[in-house]
C-alpha cells in the first residue's frame, strides 16, 4: 500500500473518531441534562408547592385570609403541573377539600383529609423522582461506556500511527540517507533494499539506478582523467612561465620545472608541504604567497634565475567551482603564474637611457639657440623688421616648448631609473603656492585669467620636496590656464586635512569624461580631442613625485563644469 493512502486512512480514520466521540459526549450530556431538568421542573416544584400548603394549612386558624390565600396560590400552581399518573385525582381531591375548608376554618377532619392529600401527591413525586432518577443513572452508564468504547477505539488508532508511522517514514529515510553518504564518499557500489511497493520503493529503484550508472561512469572515466592529469603535468612542466598550484589550505599541489627553478628546492621538497612551512626558509616563497596591495602588483618581482636578474609579472588566479545541486561557489585553491619580462624590461631600460642621452645632448643646443635668439632681439646686434620679430617669437616659444619635453623626458628617465633625488623637508604650503603662481603668471595674463589663492588658517608645513612639489604645481596651474577660457579664474585652494595638507587647482573649463579621469596619469595619455600641446607626460610625472614623498594624488570633474586636480602631502 502507498505510504499517502495509509497516511489518508490511518488520519481519516483518526479525525473520524474523534468526531464520533464528541457527538456521543455531546449527545449523553444532552440526555443527562434532559433527565436532570425533567425531575426539577416534574417533581421538585410540585414537592415544593406541597410543603408551602402544609405549613400554610397549620396557620389557617390564626391568620385566615392570608394563609388561604398562599395555599390557594400554591395549589392552582400545583394544579398546572400535574405530571405523574394518580397525581390529577388527589389533586382534584385536594381541591375539594380546600373548597369545604374554606367554608369550616375550624374543621379538623377536613384539614386532616386535606393533608393526606397533599402527602399523596407528595409520594407520587418522590416514587417519579426515584424511578426518574434510575433512569438518569442508567442514562450516564450508557453514555459512560459509549464513550468509553469510542475514546478505547481512539486510542488504538492514535498508538498503532504513533509506534508504526514514525518507523515507517523515518528508516527508510534513515537507510536512503547513509546510503547517499556512502555513494558522496564514492562508494558507488552502495545500493538500498527497500522491497515494499510504495513511494520508498520506487525512491530505492531509482537511487540504485542512479549509483550503478554512477559507477559505470566512474570505471569507465578513471583511465581518462588519469591520462589527462598526466598531459596536463606534461604540459605545465613545459611551459617557459614558472607555475605553483595550491589548494584551498595553502599545500602545494604542483610546482613546475621552472618554478623549482627559480625556488631553488627540488619537486619531493615541496608537494605536499604547506606554503606557510616552506616560506619559513625560503624568502621567495613567502613574496609569493604574501597578499600584497594594489600598487605593490603593480610592481615587478626582481629575482636572481638563470645566472642573471630577471623580472617577473605575478598572477595570481583564484579557482572557484559551484558543487552540483548548489549555488554558491567555493574556493578550491590558487594558481601562481611568474610571467617572464625580462627582456621586455631590458627593452625598456635600453628605451629609458636612450631617452635620458638624447633629452641631455638635446639641452645644450636648445640653450644655445635660446642665447642666440636673445642676442637677436638685442638692438646692439641690430634692428630687425616685425616679420623677422615674429619669426624669433615663434623660434622662442618653440625652443621653450621643446625644453620643457626634454626636461620632462629628462625627469621621467631619472623616475624609471630609480635615479630621481629628493630633498625632503618642512616647506611652507604658501611659498609652493606663490612660487608656482608667478612660474604661470605671465602665461596667465596673456589669457586674463585671474589666479586667486585661497588658503586657511594656521597651515602646518609639510614634508616634501618644494622644488618637485612646486613643479607638480607648477604643471596643473599650467594645464588649467590652457583648458581655461580667457579672462576666468582658476583657484589654488590650499586647506587643513587630518594630518596632512590639500592642494586644490580648481578650473572651469571643459571638464573631462569620466570615461578618461582614471588614466589621465598615465604615460603618454591625452585626452581624445584635446589639443596636442605636450607629450602626455606631465601628470604621470606628477603622479611619481608626489608618491615618491608618500602622498596622494587625484582628479575630480564633470564634463562642461571644470575641473579639480588635487594631491596631498603629510604635515
Amino acid at each position: 500500500m502507498r505510504i499517502k493512502t495509509k497516511l489518508n486512512l490511518g488520519v481519516g480514520l483518526l479525525f473520524l473518531m474523534i468526531i464520533i466521540l464528541s457527538l456521543v459526549s455531546a449527545y449523553s450530556v444532552f440526555l443527562i441534562k434532559e433527565d436532570t431538568e425533567n425531575i426539577l421542573k416534574a417533581n421538585y416544584n410540585t414537592l415544593e408547592y406541597s410543603r408551602n400548603m402544609i405549613l400554610s394549612l397549620d396557620e389557617i386558624k390564626i391568620s385566615t385570609d392570608h394563609k388561604k390565600h398562599i395555599f390557594k396560590e400554591n395549589l392552582d400552581k400545583q394544579s398546572l403541573n400535574v405530571t405523574e399518573p394518580g397525581e390529577k385525582e388527589a389533586t382534584a381531591n385536594l381541591k375539594r377539600n380546600f373548597a369545604l375548608l374554606e367554608k369550616n376554618n375550624f374543621n379538623e377532619a377536613i384539614k386532616a383529609k386535606i393533608r393526606q392529600d397533599i402527602f399523596a401527591i407528595m409520594k407520587l413525586n418522590l416514587d417519579a423522582i426515584k424511578q426518574k432518577s434510575d433512569i438518569a443513572k442508567k442514562t450516564a452508564e450508557t453514555a459512560n461506556f459509549s464513550i468509553a468504547i469510542v475514546g478505547t477505539l481512539c486510542f488504538l488508532i492514535a498508538f498503532n500511527l504513533l509506534i508504526n508511522l514514525p518507523n515507517n517514514i523515518a528508516n527508510p529515510i534513515k537507510e536512503l540517507t547513509l546510503s547517499i553518504k556512502e555513494i558522496a564518499n564514492k562508494n558507488y557500489s552502495e545500493r538500498v533494499h527497500f522491497t515494499n511497493h510504495n513511494e520508498y520503493g520506487d525512491l530505492a529503484k531509482s537511487f540504485n539506478t542512479m549509483a550503478q550508472k554512477l559507477q559505470e561512469y566512474n570505471n569507465s572515466n578513471l583511465y581518462k582523467l588519469f591520462f589527462e592529469k598526466k598531459r596536463l603535468e606534461t604540459l605545465i612542466n613545459n611551459m617557459h612561465d614558472p607555475i605553483i598550484g595550491l589548494d584551498n589550505e595553502g599545500i602545494v599541489l604542483f610546482a613546475n620545472d621552472e618554478a623549482l627553478k627559480i625556488i631553488g628546492l627540488k619537486l619531493e621538497d615541496v608537494i605536499g608541504k604547506p606554503a606557510s612551512e616552506l616560506s619559513l626558509s625560503n624568502d621567495l616563497i613567502r613574496s609569493l604567497t604574501l597578499k600584497e596591495s594594489d600598487v605593490q602588483k603593480k610592481q615587478p618581482l626582481k629575482i636572481f634565475a638563470n645566472g642573471k636578474e630577471s623580472y617577473f609579472d605575478k598572477e595570481t588566479i583564484n579557482i572557484t567551482i559551484t558543487p552540483t545541486g548548489e549555488e554558491t561557489a567555493i574556493n578550491i585553491g590558487d594558481v601562481i603564474i611568474l610571467r617572464n619580462i625580462t627582456l621586455f624590461k631590458e627593452l625598456d631600460f635600453a628605451k629609458t637611457n636612450f631617452i635620458a642621452t638624447v633629452s641631455h645632448e638635446l639641452k645644450t643646443p636648445i640653450a644655445s639657440i635660446k642665447l642666440s635668439l636673445q642676442l637677436l632681439q638685442n638692438a646692439k646686434t641690430g634692428d630687425m623688421n616685425d616679420d623677422q620679430k615674429q619669426l624669433v617669437e615663434s623660434i622662442k616659444d618653440d625652443s621653450q616648448r621643446l625644453l620643457k619635453i626634454t626636461g620632462e623626458l629628462l625627469n621621467l628617465s631619472q623616475l624609471e631609473t630609480g635615479n630621481i633625488q629628493l630633498n625632503i623637508e618642512k616647506s611652507d604650503p604658501h611659498a609652493i603656492a606663490n612660487y608656482a603662481t608667478e612660474a604661470v603668471k605671465i602665461q596667465a595674463e596673456q589669457k586674463q585669467i585671474k589666479l586667486v589663492i585661497d588658503a586657511d588658517d594656521n597651515l602646518q608645513p609639510v614634508k616634501a620636496d618644494s622644488e618637485k612639489t612646486g613643479w607638480v604645481l607648477i604643471n596643473y596651474l599650467s594645464n588649467a590656464i590652457t583648458y581655461s577660457s580667457e579672462k576666468s579664474t582658476i583657484i589654488i585652494r590650499l586647506k587643513n586635512e587630518t594630518n596632512q595638507i590639500v592642494f586644490q587647482v580648481i578650473d572651469t573649463g571643459k571638464g573631462i569624461d569620466t570615461r578618461y579621469q582614471d588614466k589621465v596619469f598615465d604615460k603618454y595619455f591625452q585626452i581624445p580631442g584635446s589639443q596636442k600641446s605636450g607629450t602626455g607626460l606631465g601628470l604621470a610625472i606628477s603622479k611619481e613625485f608626489i608618491e615618491a614623498q608618500n602622498g596622494t594624488i587625484g582628479v575630480e570633474s564633470n564634463l562642461g563644469l571644470g575641473s579639480t586636480f588635487w594631491f596631498a602631502l603629510k604635515v
